[in-house]
């Protein structure tokens, strides 16, 4: 055997089918594409959410409610969360521990119990993590 007699094992290789190149093709016509109509057409691209001209959904369903763009959302931590934690606490020690991201106010919640003296600073504090808190020694800032 040479070099150049190499050839892919039989059966292994098929021709790539040529469409829309007669009935004997068996892919002539439409050439695989179902019945004429816009989708069997070069070029075709359909918007999203049309729906063939129906009234879309979007436009059918009603529209309800509104976002308050002036609401405050806050970055929630819980007591339990704090307890590995010691002395004072700020917003930028919680974001390096990886507990808040940067940037966003922050809540202290009452979940867990509390057993070290801790000064924690943060934007707001529920009333049982407030009492928790100060019950431990410590104090709470609500900075602005």
């Amino acid at each position: 055997m040479k070099l150049h007699e190499l050839s892919p094992a039989k059966g292994s290789k098929r021709a790539r089918k040529r469409i829309g190149r007669g009935p004997g093709s068996g892919t002539g016509k439409t050439a695989g594409r179902g019945s004429n109509g816009q989708r069997s057409r070069a070029g075709y691209s359909q918007r999203m959410g049309f729906e063939g001209g129906q009234m879309p959904l979007v436009r059918r369903v009603p529209k309800r409610g509104f976002t308050n763009i002036f609401k405050i959302r806050y970055q929630v931590v819980n007591l339990d969360r704090l307890i590995e934690l010691e002395g004072e606490i700020t917003p930028e020690i919680l974001s390096e521990q990886g507990l808040v991201r940067a940037g966003h106010p922050i809540k202290i919640l009452g979940t867990g119990e509390l057993s070290t003296a801790l000064t924690i600073k943060a934007h707001k504090f529920s009333a049982s993590a407030r009492a928790k808190i100060e019950a431990a020694g410590g104090s709470c800032e609500v900075i602005g």
